[in-house]
């Protein structure tokens, strides 16, 4: 699972994964107290997790479907659902917040339906996979830079802003020959990275009085390192982040002619890079595709759900975000379905309530089992539950749906 023992590490506790960030942290415990009290991390005092966990409270949730603001059963809010979906021209399924088996149901859904998919963190994700469909690159896992890397470049600023355990998860603290440079920033993030890998290719020379010294030193650092890792955030990066992702490649590349040297992205959280996962296998295509007149379309650009939104280009959305209550779906005018964390409130007021089906899900490794994939792209962590909530998991609800869908479709077909 990891290169700790997880059962090692906090004793008197199982096995947990921690859902709630893209490095999938599996050494840390849960406390789960009595029925209505918040759930404790313990063995580590990470941010992120230990709000995330506050969220719930170790009893089964009470929280009912609604259908246009209205409590409802689970088959009625289905069947409202389902009309949606079928009577939709142009679906978008957005957030995508779940695990390998919700992704599974998803696609089902979307091929049934046409759907265009593009998560929460869409336009992050596609700098780095534009940078990869059009240059490649070089990556690394958790494992092997914790293990291998001598010296760690954060090409974004400080990575525990966001995933506060990343530096214990490298090492640092544990090894005596492991350093961490920040980028020193060169005018914008474009020049930096620009100059930083034109000095590593030896296209200038390091005594050019326009370029600032310290930007020299780190170049002469990576080529003397025996392994360097370079670090970035996707979601940091500016528009047009693609440019910085292939110039950071470039950095690598050149590297590797005579020393090693790999990247790790840092991103994909809320299952989006699992999503992105399953799409691929199951299509040969990533996220901001879909199965439509066509076929398969890929279109990164014109998919962007924000742009989609704001061109009245779609007339559904189905949002998925069952980790947490923080990532609502955006307002928009037209019917939302949202399968979500069940402390998710409507949105925009009682006219937009009236105008959305919600249905409570169940958070993997939370309530439910599942499966995610860390950062670094080629790891599957198992997630195991904490408690019985008594919600339906995303997969469950997908399936649902679907068979609805296609039954709606037989009847008005005949």
């Amino acid at each position: 699972m990891s290169e700790l023992d997880p059962a090692a590490a906090q004793p008197g506790h199982p096995p947990w994964t921690c859902p709630f960030c893209p490095l999938l942290c599996d050494t840390f415990g849960v406390e789960v107290g009595p029925p209505g009290t918040p759930l404790k991390l313990v063995g580590s005092d990470c941010p992120r997790a230990s709000a995330a966990l506050a969220e719930f409270n170790g009893a089964p949730v009470a929280s009912q479907p609604q259908v246009d603001g209205s409590d409802c059963d689970f088959d009625t809010a289905i069947a409202a659902a389902a009309s949606v979906l079928a009577a939709s021209h142009q679906p978008l399924f957005g957030g995508l917040g779940t695990d390998v088996a919700g992704a599974r149901a998803l696609y089902a859904l979307a091929c049934e339906t046409g759907a265009i998919c593009d998560p929460a963190q869409g336009q992050a994700m596609m700098h780095g996979l534009r940078a990869l469909q059009d240059r490649g690159g070089f990556t690394t896992t958790l494992a092997e830079a914790r293990t291998r890397a001598e010296l760690i470049v954060c090409m974004t600023g400080d990575p525990t802003a966001r995933y506060p355990e990343f530096f214990r998860r490298c090492g640092v603290g544990e090894r005596d020959d492991l350093q961490i440079e920040m980028l020193p920033m060169a005018g914008d993030m474009f020049d930096t990275v620009g100059l930083l890998a034109a000095l590593v290719a030896g296209r200038i020379p390091p005594d050019d009085a326009r370029v600032p010294a310290e930007l020299v030193a780190l170049s002469v650092r990576l080529r003397a390192a025996r392994y360097s890792v370079l670090v970035y955030e996707p979601g940091r990066l500016p528009a047009q982040g693609a440019l910085i992702v292939e110039a950071i490649q470039r950095i690598v590349a050149t590297l590797n002619r005579s020393t090693r040297a790999a990247s790790l992205s840092l991103g994909g959280g809320d299952g989006a890079a699992t999503v992105n996962q399953v799409f691929t296998w199951l299509s040969g295509l990533p996220l901001r595709s879909r199965a439509g007149p066509l076929g398969l379309e890929h279109e990164p650009l014109c998919f962007d759900a924000g742009r989609l939104l704001a061109d009245d280009a779609v007339d559904a959305l189905l949002w998925v975000s069952s980790y947490g209550p923080e990532l609502a779906p955006p307002l928009a005018d037209m019917p939302r379905i949202v399968l979500g964390h069940p402390g998710m409130r409507p949105q925009g007021g009682e006219a937009s309530a009236r105008r959305q089906v919600f249905i409570p899900v169940s958070t993997p490794g939370i309530g439910c089992s599942g499966h995610l994939f860390r950062t670094d792209g080629s790891v599957l962590m198992p997630l195991r539950p904490l408690y019985e909530d008594g919600l339906p998991g995303v997969d469950d609800v997908v399936r649902r749906l679907t068979q609805a869908v296609k039954s709606l479709k037989r009847e008005r077909a005949q």
